[in-house]
């Protein structure tokens, strides 16, 4: 069978559920909740996995998988290296999109919006929590800078293991960000590609308005 048609061919129909007007939430960030904790319950490989994409002052864009380590009623927090392709990015360009999808629920949610860095002591309670060998990885790792082998990793690695044996501090080029969203879109799978797709966007007071979208 040629590849492309064996491609075309592969569909499938969504009939998991339906997502409306009368039942969304008015507030994004509660119905962003509300399908987030039902997600929680499946599971699932990676569920605080989503997609964000940046781009260059020219607008080119560059995706990537990243998980969420925070949210409130104001934005989403994830964390990286400032001197990556992502963080160099966000200084040229602040704004981005977050993609979920959980494909379990048939269902995906868009953010977009302003991102701007959290503070370095938020920054700092956060890494705190992580595995001693994944705070070494963060000081050891020049992200998306080339690598001539992953044996100069685990070397770098290691001489920050004798320079910190107990305590790793915050490396001054890592740390969080939040996206402070002004659209939010609820997209919930259905059959014959008749989505139910309802975009929330900020207005200049502050409020949120919905709308239906064409799947």
């Amino acid at each position: 069978m040629d590849i492309f048609n064996s491609i075309s061919d592969i569909r499938r129909d969504y009939t998991k559920g339906s997502f409306s007007e009368k039942t969304a939430k008015e507030n994004p960030f509660e119905q962003f909740k509300l399908w987030f904790d039902e997600m929680l319950k499946i599971d699932m490989l990676e569920p605080t996995a989503f997609i964000l994409s940046t781009s260059t002052k020219g607008g080119k864009p560059s995706s990537r998988v990243l998980l969420l380590k925070q949210y409130d009623d104001t934005g989403f927090v994830f964390y990286t290296n400032y001197d990556s392709r992502k963080g160099k990015e966000i200084d040229e360009n602040p704004y981005g999109a977050m993609l979920f999808f959980w494909d379990k629920l048939e269902r995906q949610v868009r953010i977009e919006g302003r991102i701007e860095k959290i503070s370095s002591e938020d920054s700092d309670k956060y890494f705190q929590t992580r595995p001693y060998t994944s705070r070494l990885g963060t000081w050891a790792s020049e992200q998306s800078s080339p690598l001539s082998s992953r044996f100069k990793l685990i070397r770098k690695v290691a001489q920050f293991m004798a320079k910190y044996p107990l305590n790793v501090p915050l490396p001054p080029n890592w740390g969080g960000y939040k996206l402070l969203p002004d659209v939010f879109e609820f997209w919930q799978g259905r059959e014959n590609r008749l989505h139910d797709r309802l975009q929330y966007n900020k207005n200049e007071e502050g409020k949120w308005g919905i709308s239906r979208l064409y799947p």
